[in-house]
């Protein structure tokens, strides 16, 4: 099983950036999809989920409006889609992967992690 982040970088405030979670060696189409972020010295928190049953979508209210959230199942890929970026976004962000769906963004500690990948966002 791995999943792969990608499409982290610098960007300055007010700008844009895509993340990839790239999925391999489980059964796509039946797992739910969340991405998660970690600040420094703050704890991880939800960030968005999609759910594997009827796409559902769910977003942290500090980024509803922003950020969304896709997935192509022919790739086994989920997007996000990061717009009018804010340095209070700056942070390791992971995707992860369960079968028992979303609960909104809650961290309930999902199967399958990603190894992440740092957004930082300059003022």
């Amino acid at each position: 099983v791995q999943l792969v982040e990608s499409g982290g970088g610098l960007v300055q405030a007010g700008g844009s950036l895509r993340l990839s979670c790239a999925a391999s060696g489980f059964t796509f189409d039946d797992y739910a999809i969340g991405w998660f972020r970690q600040a420094p010295g703050k704890e991880r928190e939800g960030v968005s989920c999609i759910s594997s049953s009827d796409g559902s979508t769910y977003y942290a209210d500090s980024v509803k409006g922003r950020f969304t959230l896709s997935s192509d199942n022919a790739k086994d890929t989920v997007y996000l889609q990061m717009n009018s970026l804010k340095p209070e976004d700056t942070a390791v962000y992971y995707c992860a992967a369960d079968d028992m769906g979303c609960v909104g963004v809650r961290d309930y500690g999902m199967e399958y992690w990603g190894k992440g990948t740092l957004v930082t966002v300059s003022s």
